[in-house]
């Protein structure tokens, strides 16, 4: 990606006068040195896999740790039950967050958005809008570029590692980059995209990555659904006027910074936070011994 910071892509866009996507659009052209119709196709083929993902989801599938399966289908027979406290739309991002994390852990096609451990986020909040608001295909597309933007920043700026950053860098970004998409698609502007994304990304500085086992999947795969929720209210917030105090590029610099000190035990070992306690060390030992 050609661009380090959130503000080059807004200085770009008044310039030109085109909407955030289309500044990324061109710069993924420029980068991948294709023509935007080839680019157009790959976008495609990646909104169209998160989709397959999600009417693939099998609930009856466990991973092989045995630690995660079924959830997707359980939150998502409360939602249609109608007993949910938040109602349908939040309902429906909150079941499809947990069907594609799952679908991670059982290792079934996903997309890295932007890495296999964050793959719920994205896909829950763009496609319940799809199936709730009916824009049309072309703009999820935009919105996924919008994304895309916001993502590739903070991997060049920051990081998307866990192991490097916690999961901060992946739940984190793919939240912030979930905000930007959604607030695109509720006819935000660039100020707006880009302020959503930096208060999803604050909500969540000093996340920390504890896997217990060393696997993807607890707590992975609940944090996909804060991500999730978490990009929505930051979308609200941004689409009522609502703006980061700190600047959205000095928010991701910050997040760098946090991940910087943060301890290595805190960062993909396995060894603090969850992964740390009695019974994340028990399913460890339980797990070593198969």
């Amino acid at each position: 990606m050609g661009f380090t910071s959130l503000a080059d892509i807004a200085e770009r866009a008044r310039e030109k006068e085109f909407s955030f996507w289309r500044v990324v659009l061109e710069d993924d052209c420029m980068f991948s040195q294709v023509e935007p119709e080839e680019s157009w196709k790959k976008m495609q083929e990646m909104y169209e896999a998160m989709r397959e993902a999600d009417q693939g989801y099998d609930g009856s599938l466990k991973s092989a740790s045995g630690l995660v399966g079924g959830d997707g289908s359980r939150m998502e027979a409360y939602v249609e039950a109608g007993k949910g406290l938040c109602g349908p739309f939040f309902g429906r991002v909150i079941a499809k967050a947990l069907k594609m994390g799952e679908s991670n852990a059982c290792m079934k096609r996903i997309v890295a958005a932007p890495t296999a451990g964050s793959c719920g986020v994205l896909p829950a909040v763009l496609l319940t809008y799809e199936e709730e608001c009916r824009p049309g295909e072309n703009a999820i597309l935009k919105a996924m570029y919008v994304a895309a933007g916001i993502g590739g920043v903070i991997a060049v700026r920051s990081s998307i590692s866990g192991a490097k950053g916690g999961c901060q860098a992946e739940i984190g970004a793919s939240s912030a980059m979930a905000a930007g998409a959604l607030t695109y698609l509720g006819g935000g502007d660039t100020e707006a995209i880009l302020h959503s994304a930096a208060m999803a990304l604050k909500n969540l500085m000093g996340l920390v990555c504890d896997p217990v086992a060393g696997l993807v999947e607890i707590p992975c795969v609940k944090r996909n659904v804060i991500g999730a929720v978490n990009a929505l209210s930051a979308s609200d917030m941004a689409l009522a006027g609502i703006r980061s105090v700190i600047p959205p590029d000095e928010v991701i610099d910050a997040m760098r910074n946090v991940g910087d000190v943060m301890s290595v035990d805190l960062r993909e070992t396995g060894r603090g936070g969850l992964a740390g306690t009695p019974t994340g060390q028990a399913i460890f030992e339980q797990l070593q011994k198969r």
